[in-house]
């Protein structure tokens, strides 16, 4: 198997996917409000390629939309469940591949749609990853991502935690989640991959982080950025964060959980 992103592959095949993994109810119940903005550009009959499905909850929807789905990611953590998954529910028209979508062979003119859900951030050469996906579209063929646009909410809890913490280290390839948060740099990026009719339009929606204040801070505590950012820290530093988060969560509470909005980017084109 062909890499070219290898910090995001250790990180996916480490702790990281593992978590994702062992809690991919939690985190599509995160992202699962974002769902319809790609489900409802899939149409019957639709060779679908999900790129960077994780857990795979977006192709299995699209395959029960009557596509042909196909998911692709780095993690074998998670891919396993997405497979286990796909057949404890019964999905048959759905397969999924372990690789990385900037260098792996897609097959030339092998899909009509390429869609993702938060999977395209992290591309060492992102024009390089796009141009291989867009080799992978039939002619004609379209694209619907969905990249972070910002995190207001959200962030102001991390601020209160990061209060008790050392500065985060840079990104060690230089991506970050909000990468395409900037309309300007999507159409650059896009468009010097060979695609046409580039658009980004704004997109929200609630995010379920946990059944309230306490199990919210005890899962964010566990993932994978904030797991690492704590263990820059001395232990009582850590520890203060970790206390930090709880109060900083609380004003979000509401009747069936923590919800903060999440604001993304959907990013749509055809390949020229």
């Amino acid at each position: 198997m062909a890499i070219v992103n290898a910090h995001q592959a250790e990180a996916w095949n480490g702790y990281e996917g593992s978590h994702w993994a062992s809690h991919h109810d939690r985190y599509d119940a995160m992202n699962g409000g974002f769902n319809e903005h790609l489900l409802r550009r899939v149409r019957a009959g639709d060779r679908v390629l999900d790129v960077g499905c994780g857990t795979g909850q977006v192709t299995r929807l699209a395959a029960g939309l009557g596509a042909a789905a196909t998911g692709i990611d780095l993690s074998a953590p998670m891919l396993a469940k997405a497979r286990e998954l796909a057949a404890a529910e019964g999905v048959g028209n759905v397969t999924f591949t372990q690789g990385d979508a900037q260098v792996h062979d897609l097959g030339a003119g092998a899909y009509d749609l390429a869609i993702s859900r938060f999977g395209i951030m992290f591309f060492a050469d992102p024009v390089a990853a796009f141009r291989n996906i867009g080799e992978a579209l039939a002619p004609g063929g379209r694209v619907a991502f969905l990249s972070l646009r910002d995190i207001p909410a959200l962030g102001a809890v991390f601020a209160a935690m990061a209060a008790h913490l050392p500065p985060p280290p840079e990104s060690p390839d230089g991506t970050s989640p909000a990468s395409f948060a900037d309309p300007a740099r999507v159409e650059e990026v896009f468009t010097a991959a060979g695609f046409a009719d580039v658009a980004v339009t704004p997109v929200e929606s609630d995010q379920l982080w946990g059944r309230d204040a306490a199990d919210a801070a005890a899962f964010l505590a566990a993932w994978g950025p904030v797991r690492y950012r704590l263990s820059l820290a001395e232990p009582a530093a850590a520890e203060r964060a970790v206390a930090a988060l709880e109060p900083a969560l609380r004003p979000h509470e509401q009747a069936d959980g923590v919800r903060i909005r999440g604001r993304a980017n959907l990013i749509t084109a055809v390949r020229a």
